[in-house]
C-alpha cells in the first residue's frame, strides 16, 4: 500500500465515524422529540378538564354572587320601607303628637316655674 491508500482508509474511517455520530444524534434528537410530543399531549389531555373546572366553578361562583345581590337588594328595600314608616309613624301619626304634647306641656310647666 502506498501513503495515498492508506491517507484514503483513514479519510473514510474518519468519515464513517463521523457519519455514525451525526446518525446517533439524530436518533437521539427523534427520540427527544417524539418524548416531548408526547408530553405536549399529555399537558392538553391535563389542562382541558382542568379549564372545564375552572369554568364550571366560575360559574357557581357567580350564581353565589347574584344570590348575594338579591339578598343585598331586598334588604335594601325592607329598610327603605322600614325608614319610610318610622318617618311616617314619628312624624304624622300619634307618636308624635304625643311628643308635641309632652313637650307642650313641660315647656308651660317651666315657664310657671319662672
Amino acid at each position: 500500500m502506498s501513503a495515498g491508500g492508506i491517507a484514503a482508509i483513514i479519510a473514510a474511517s474518519s468519515l464513517a465515524v463521523v457519519a455514525v455520530a451525526i446518525a446517533y444524534a439524530v436518533i437521539r434528537f427523534g427520540k427527544v422529540l417524539d418524548e416531548a410530543g408526547v408530553a405536549i399531549k399529555n399537558v392538553s389531555q391535563e389542562t382541558v378538564p382542568l379549564l372545564e373546572e375552572v369554568t364550571t366553578t366560575v360559574n357557581l361562583t357567580n350564581k353565589q354572587f347574584e344570590r348575594i345581590d338579591n339578598i343585598t337588594r331586598s334588604a335594601e328595600g325592607f329598610t327603605t320601607r322600614l325608614t319610610a314608616a318610622a318617618d311616617s309613624i314619628l312624624s304624622r301619626g300619634p307618636a308624635a303628637k304625643m311628643a308635641a304634647v309632652a313637650w307642650g306641656i313641660a315647656k308651660a310647666r317651666n315657664k310657671n316655674r319662672d
